[in-house]
């Protein structure tokens, strides 16, 4: 039976503890989490696992990356069994604080993200970036880790956030680990158990649509306009309810690339019912 990860709600308790670790020489490895963990973030945790000496993985729903009218209070939460699977990954500690600990009252500072935040996902949900920033940061303060894993299914959050470490010289690794499929080619989520069976189905076009257009691309199209026009029939023909974006894109500036320029990644977000999904892959 593995050991059940230590739990720490107070941000002093936390700071003290790894700071008394990094200076006994120890590697500490951070994986930020908002809950309802599921494979993806498991192999994140047991990347940092493998490569650091002690692994913290935080588990907040933070309320300022929420809009108004999003899944915030219907966003599951599950801690017993996250902890359970924390312990099976080998994770030794969990921060888990509450929401007027992170944000006490009259609490009014917050961070502008990145300009590369503005596009994709900010153009459809224009606060979401500014609250994962400040909840970021707020986490490395407290957890002060030297490396923190994120997934690649979240590739935008990746870039704000590898842009925000570099711009404030906050002293993190940022590791970036691949996309965690289901079985059927669905990249997991936590809002995948929102899905009907029938959206399921619907949810696959997706990953289909990413691996076709990866195969054009890797076969030699090169016109931009032509791939994106593509990928949206191909989602529209397969049922989604709607489109907020389907781009290719530089990988690093998020800038649309055509004619395409390898590498180049393939972003999705779409509405599967009233469940919002995005999806990407990177073409080399």
């Amino acid at each position: 039976m593995p050991e059940a990860p230590v739990v720490i709600h107070d941000p002093v308790e936390m700071r003290t503890l790894t700071k008394s670790l990094k200076r006994a020489g120890k590697k500490v490895g951070c994986v930020p989490t908002m809950g309802a963990l599921h494979e993806g973030h498991l192999s994140l945790a047991r990347a940092s696992v493998a490569e650091t000496d002690v692994t913290v993985a935080t588990i907040f729903v933070n309320p300022t990356q929420f809009a108004p009218g999003e899944d915030l209070s219907k966003y599951p939460r599950q801690l017993e069994a996250d902890l359970k699977l924390l312990a099976e990954a080998g994770v030794q500690y969990v921060f888990n604080p509450q929401a007027e600990t992170m944000y006490p009252p009259n609490s009014s500072t917050s961070i502008a993200p990145p300009k590369i935040s503005r596009k994709l996902e900010g153009e459809f949900r224009p606060t979401h970036f500014g609250g994962v920033a400040t909840i970021v940061l707020k986490l490395f303060n407290i957890v002060g880790p030297n490396v923190a894993f994120f997934g690649q299914k979240d590739f935008q959050q990746v870039a704000v956030v590898s842009q925000m470490v570099r711009d404030l010289n906050v002293p993190v690794e940022i590791r970036t680990c691949p996309i965690v499929r289901d079985t059927d080619g669905l990249a997991l989520s936590s809002r995948n158990i929102y899905l009907s069976k029938d959206e399921r189905e619907i949810a696959l076009t997706i990953n289909k649509t990413l691996a076709h257009v990866q195969k054009q691309i890797e076969d030699g199209q090169r016109d931009g306009f032509e791939v994106v026009t593509e990928m949206r029939q191909m989602l529209i023909d397969g049922g989604v309810s709607s489109i907020d974006y389907a781009a290719v894109v530089d990988p690093l500036t998020l800038e649309s690339s055509d004619p395409i320029q390898l590498p180049v990644a393939l972003l999705i977000a779409v509405y599967v019912g009233k469940t919002r999904l995005i999806d990407n892959c990177v073409v080399t």
